[in-house]
């Protein structure tokens, strides 16, 4: 299915509305003028809120995206792709590695599509 690549300027919230970083694994391929995040990067969230019944904290942490390029390799690791604005492919993961919900893409480059 195809896509538009995923960069490190991209603005991805985890469930609860919180800010993710993607910082940059490649230095070398670009789109925007930002590093292509790939499989390899690490989306971190900080500062999550959430919290389950008991009060027991379950705050996001990280986010594990589910749909890279399957014909596409930066740097021999596939590219993280979004289909369109809205909610994202992934996985919002506690400490426990528990889903906490899909994240929601604000901002992604709208130039470069990849299958």
């Amino acid at each position: 299915m195809p896509g538009f690549l995923l960069h490190t300027g991209a603005v991805v919230n985890c469930t609860h509305g919180i800010p993710t970083q993607i910082p940059p694994v490649q230095p070398r391929v670009l789109v925007g003028g930002q590093p292509v995040a790939t499989l390899a990067s690490q989306m971190l969230v900080t500062g999550c809120p959430f919290t389950i019944p008991g009060p027991k904290p379950q705050p996001c942490l990280t986010i594990k995206w589910l749909m890279p390029a399957a014909r596409v390799l930066v740097m021999g690791q596939p590219p993280l792709l979004q289909p369109a604005p809205g909610t994202g492919p992934g996985l919002c993961l506690s400490p426990e590695q528990i889903p906490n919900g899909p994240p929601m893409v604000a901002f992604v480059q709208p130039r470069v599509i990849a299958t």
